[in-house]
């Protein structure tokens, strides 16, 4: 299959539109990351995204819609709570688990369970999209599963080139770290993987619960994307250090003929490339950090080293991506 690459206009929009009324997949961008996307309401479309990912049946997925009367229509119940966070917080990076309405969605978005996930994206791509299909769009990243996340169409490409029909190019993704997801469909509700939207924004509006980090198994039903042991992985072997040893670690691999990749937070004395230097504020480290993972595995690294990031609830989103992205 060839892939076509089309940048944003109005003739790009329209033909993606077709393409997913069709039940085929397109991938685009969001403010978080690009997604894949197929219409939420067809099973066969939908397995499309497992097949192309190679996506276990157990991992469900996020469902894009244009508004928040289009996110009522596919619940059950859109609960005080879920209504107060959609009104702070949408068109925007929270994703709202709630109890589906049955047959609104086809089962394999939620691996035949009780609830769904939703979220109405802010990117302008997204919402033109959006508006043009007119039909819930399922979209998980826009890579192979377990992967690095794409946050430009060329990362697309590189990990779904020849699986999919078509990549609309918006350019890069604003916050380049995927979507907060509460459940709303329990009381208090329950942070099910951190983002974009910290946890300290949201209890400033409502009461929530962050149970820590949240591994299922593969063979089991996991209650929102994301959490997996090993997710967001660069191919390289990704190693996560305090401040202090970074540069002793960086030297002991490079001694060791290991083509070790470097990401820090400040520029590093004589260190030799490939080396990534982030921001060093929350946002604009997220936003940054899966382009620099996605270089340093284009520059052939054996493993990249990582500076450990500041602790504390603002960088709660990326330490999650980290962990991860490191686990063996």
């Amino acid at each position: 299959m060839r892939t076509e690459l089309l940048p944003f206009d109005p003739p790009a929009v329209a033909r993606a539109a077709a393409l997913l009324r069709g039940k085929r997949l397109v991938a685009f961008p969001t403010e978080t990351v690009y997604g894949l996307g197929a219409r939420a309401d067809e099973s066969e479309a939908v397995r499309r995204i497992f097949e192309a990912k190679g996506r276990p049946a157990t991992n469900p997925l996020i469902v894009h819609v244009a508004g928040v009367a289009e996110a009522r229509a596919l619940a059950l119940d859109f609960p005080p709570a879920a209504e107060r966070l959609a009104e702070l917080f949408w068109p925007g990076p929270l994703t709202l688990v709630v109890t589906r309405r049955p047959g609104a969605v086809a089962d394999e978005v939620a691996a035949g369970g009780p609830t769904v996930a939703l979220r109405v994206p802010a990117a302008p791509v997204a919402r033109a999209l959006l508006e043009a299909c007119r039909v819930p769009v399922a979209a998980p990243s826009a890579n192979r599963t377990t992967s690095l996340s794409p946050t430009t169409a060329e990362h697309v490409l590189k990990s779904l080139g020849g699986r999919i029909p078509l990549v609309l190019d918006g350019g890069p993704c604003r916050h380049g770290i995927e979507s907060t997801i509460v459940d709303v469909s329990r009381s208090p509700l329950v942070l099910l993987r951190p983002g974009a939207v910290s946890l300290d924004e949201l209890r400033r509006h409502v009461d929530i619960v962050d149970p820590g980090a949240i591994t299922v198994p593969l063979d089991e039903r996991a209650p929102s994307p994301g959490t997996s042991a090993r997710h967001y992985a660069p191919r390289a072997a990704l190693v996560v250090v305090p401040p202090d040893d970074a540069l002793a670690e960086i030297a002991s691999r490079r001694a060791r003929r290991l083509v070790t990749g470097a990401v820090l937070r400040a520029p590093g004395a004589l260190l030799e490339p490939p080396v990534e230097i982030l921001p060093a504020d929350p946002e604009g480290y997220a936003s940054a950090l899966y382009a620099a993972l996605h270089r340093l595995d284009d520059a052939g690294c054996d493993s990249v080293v990582v500076e450990a990031p500041p602790a504390g609830p603002a960088w709660a989103a990326v330490h999650d991506r980290l962990r991860r992205a490191s686990a063996a």
